[in-house]
């Protein structure tokens, strides 16, 4: 498995325009300063696009501008590289719209395996939650910057209105703004201890077909996503309610969860199932809940999103 928030610096491909470049002087310094902030770096990418091709990709192109900056000329290179990175992730945002609106059933975030990479989370943080994540779709490029840097990184309002090219005041309304969408868009979820119960409470009502057991199981307004991309079978709307979300739990029940192999890992910070058929990864699945229940199951069944929390060699 690839270790995605400790991939090494690529310096290979970088672009020349013409002859006219040379790398500026103290290489082995750019690669050191690079490769300590590089964790960080990461996690504002992958948490402003929902994606870990997106997100390396961004990091890399932040190195090969990095590596063709006159570095004596910045003061403070962890303020350059995370303007840097923020500001193509904003860019990138603007064009991942479209592909979204085209993208074949619900579009759920690209699950990474945080027990792997834990540099990748933040302490007291839940902007990795599948759940925030989906409703970080729902924000400007902007909101979405202003509030992955506040609330998961602590970035000053003033450096988040240098980064994003607006005014401290402007930057504060737009975490505010991004705070108000988020929660008008889920509710509490109660900690991981309990979700890792009801995860396994659920799979094992699944699993016996015991429907009384899982209805009780499951909010009123539960919602099921499904992301297959188009390349593996799922469900192309979001299901949503009790009495829908069981009968299609049920459907599924009768082919989905027989001799397959259960391994259990932390996903996006949170208890994830990976499952396995004959040897060979084929889903991810996921809970959210509050104090009434699970009130999200999400279903990662598109096999190009699936790499990041492929065990090593699979």
């Amino acid at each position: 498995m690839r270790t995605h928030a400790a991939t090494k610096v690529d310096l290979s491909g970088v672009r020349r325009p013409r002859g006219e470049w040379r790398p500026a002087p103290d290489l082995d310094g750019a690669v050191a300063t690079f490769s300590e902030l590089r964790p960080r770096l990461f996690g504002i990418a992958y948490r402003m696009t929902g994606s870990v091709a997106d997100a390396e990709d961004l990091v890399q192109e932040t190195w090969l501008r990095w590596q063709q900056t006159d570095r004596s000329v910045v003061r403070e290179p962890a303020a350059f590289l995370a303007t840097t990175v923020t500001r193509l992730a904003i860019n990138a945002l603007q064009s991942a719209r479209a592909r979204r609106e085209a993208y074949v059933g619900p579009w759920l975030p690209e699950p990474i395996d945080t027990g792997a990479n834990p540099e990748v989370l933040v302490e007291q943080d839940e902007s990795l939650g599948f759940a925030v994540l989906l409703l970080l779709e729902r924000l400007t490029p902007n909101e979405r910057a202003a509030y992955v840097l506040r609330e998961a990184f602590a970035y000053p309002y003033r450096q988040i209105a240098e980064i994003i090219h607006a005014t401290e005041a402007s930057a504060r309304q737009l975490v505010s703004r991004a705070r108000k969408h988020l929660e008008t868009g889920r509710h509490a979820s109660v900690p991981a201890p309990e979700r890792r119960r009801l995860l396994e409470a659920f799979l094992d009502a699944a699993q016996t077909g015991d429907l009384t057991r899982l209805e009780a199981l499951l909010t009123d307004d539960i919602v099921s996503y499904s992301d297959g991309g188009g390349l593996a079978q799922a469900a192309r709307f979001p299901l949503v309610g009790r009495e829908r979300v069981v009968k299609f739990v049920r459907a599924v029940s009768e082919w989905f969860w027989t001799g397959i192999d259960i391994r259990r890992i932390e996903a996006n910070g949170e208890p994830a199932l990976l499952l396995a058929a004959n040897g060979s990864p084929f889903a991810l699945f996921a809970v959210d809940a509050t104090v009434d229940g699970v009130d999200r199951l999400f279903w990662m069944v598109n096999p190009g999103k699936l790499g990041a929390v492929l065990p090593a060699g699979a």
